[in-house]
């Protein structure tokens, strides 16, 4: 037997995943905790990387005055392959809480993460001010953020990037598409990887796509609403965060009545 969900108030939706496989777990709780059931169309998986070009890419990167991490993958991944320690004179600076908090579990005391939790936010944080000549270590994956790579580099910082783990696809297959499409309306979509969403666009049949397009966009940022816009969605509602609880209360009736 199922618990009754705690707060019903999307009872009758699917939220439509689009998180790495195995990863899940955190939208799915939150998503019965309101009565909504979960569908996962995972774009990829994550693989850590475990490699000597790796390995000297993450000493280097975490050596720097600045540290930045940009997921909880890459937290796990780096912690996989050195235990994580920092220097007093260091800023270890984290793009969201849930980044955040799986750096304070790996034994980072003091990190940052801004209160717009993307690329744009962490950027703004007054670590990353006056980077001429100071190296600034990045932990990430290849693809996505590229705005901060990007930027940091701009400003004149000594830019040490750590690819520790990859995204590997995940095409979904004939029959889990047809699955998809039987999945009854309403549907959530929550978004937090403007990559995910294009990955899965990319693999799904236009019979598919045309589905999805329908479906709710629970947007973690201006910049991802505007992103599913350009895709053709037409309704969508911004989360305060990434977080699963704050992607789905953006969607509550309380959210958008008004």
């Amino acid at each position: 037997m199922h618990a009754a969900p705690a707060f019903p108030h999307l009872s009758g939706y699917y939220v439509i995943s689009l998180r790495p496989a195995g990863a899940h777990s955190g939208l799915r709780r939150e998503a019965a905790r309101l009565g909504a059931r979960t569908f996962a169309l995972s774009p990829w998986r994550i693989v850590h990387r475990d490699d000597a070009g790796t390995r000297d890419a993450l000493r280097r990167a975490l050596a720097a005055d600045v540290v930045i991490f940009t997921s909880p993958p890459a937290v796990a991944a780096a912690a996989m392959l050195q235990p994580l320690a920092a220097r007093d004179t260091q800023s270890w600076l984290a793009v969201g809480a849930g980044t955040a908090t799986a750096l304070e579990r790996a034994g980072i005391v003091g990190v940052r993460a801004p209160a717009r939790m993307d690329s744009e936010g962490v950027l703004a944080l007054p670590e990353l001010a006056n980077l001429k000549g100071r190296s600034v270590g990045l932990v990430t994956a290849p693809g996505g953020r590229g705005v901060i790579a990007q930027t940091l580099t701009d400003a004149g910082a000594d830019l040490r990037r750590a690819d520790v783990y990859a995204r590997v696809p995940t095409p979904p297959s004939p029959s889990r598409i047809a699955r998809l499409l039987a999945v009854p309306a309403p549907w959530l979509l929550p978004l937090s990887s403007g990559e995910a969403l294009q990955r899965t666009l990319d693999a799904l049949p236009p019979d598919a796509v045309a589905r999805l397009r329908e479906a709710r966009v629970l947007a973690a940022s201006a910049r991802l609403a505007d992103l599913a816009r350009d895709a053709g969605f037409a309704h969508i509602e911004q989360a305060t965060d990434a977080r699963p609880a704050s992607l789905l209360a953006a969607a509550l009736p309380e959210r958008t009545a008004s």
